[in-house]
């Protein structure tokens, strides 16, 4: 063989190594999609509460509790012509009560992106893999304004209601505060299961004080249990 030709087989040879061991990295990693679980039939259930301030209104602080329900059901498209799940949401007052379906959102992972389609406005809720450095802007895609997201806490252990999860992640939303406005908003996902809680206060405030609401709206989820159906 001459010299010219062994030189090249040495560099395909090295050249198809490199490929391999790049496709071999490739499928070993792991982007934690199951912090966002669309198995069909993943089903979560929350005890809810609602605080709707309106300080014209003559419950000027209105206060409901009920249960939620979602459900990861059959594949639909959604309004971007794509084939995402539908993601079913079901209420009902207490326990004793039937469910009762109140809403079909839909749900997908797409391009290491997990979105929901809330009433016709996709949210993006998360970004594949969680990292410390991960940035995204939830309503990229909708008509709100800008919100900028990113994650704490990852993989950290978490408790709520008794309830243990072994591995976690917090995304941040929100946290701003100012002489007349009050916003807290973060999400809590458990690795396996999907969302576990959310928190959620938009308040317009007197002073900086907290505690002083004009007019806004709050909402927490607190996971009770989950499974399939």
């Amino acid at each position: 063989m001459q010299p010219h030709n062994r030189i090249s087989m040495i560099i395909l040879l090295a050249s198809l190594i490199a490929v391999q061991g790049c496709k071999k990295d490739e499928v070993s990693v792991d982007f934690h999609y199951d912090y966002f679980d669309l198995t069909p039939g993943r089903y979560i259930e929350y005890n809810v509460m609602e605080v709707k301030h309106d300080e014209t209104a003559i419950i000027q602080h209105d206060t409901s509790f009920y249960q939620l329900r979602t459900v990861i059901g059959d594949t639909v498209i959604d309004n971007e012509g794509r084939t995402a799940r539908k993601y079913l949401r079901y209420k009902r007052s207490t326990s004793s009560d039937v469910w009762v379906l109140a809403d079909i959102w839909s749900t997908i992972i797409d391009s290491r992106r997990a979105e929901v389609l809330e009433e016709n406005q996709r949210m993006v809720k998360m970004v594949f893999a969680p990292t410390i450095e991960k940035v995204w802007d939830m309503n990229a895609y909708n008509m709100f304004p800008e919100l900028e997201c990113y994650y704490r806490d990852i993989h950290d252990s978490y408790s709520l209601n008794g309830i243990g999860f072994d591995s976690t992640v917090v995304v941040e939303q929100e946290e701003f505060s100012s002489l007349v406005d009050h916003r807290r908003k973060y999400e809590v996902y458990a690795k396996g299961v999907g969302l576990i809680h959310k928190y959620y206060k938009d308040l317009e405030i007197q002073n900086f004080d907290t505690l002083n609401v004009k007019n806004g709206n709050e909402v927490f989820y607190y996971l009770t249990g989950y499974g399939f159906e």
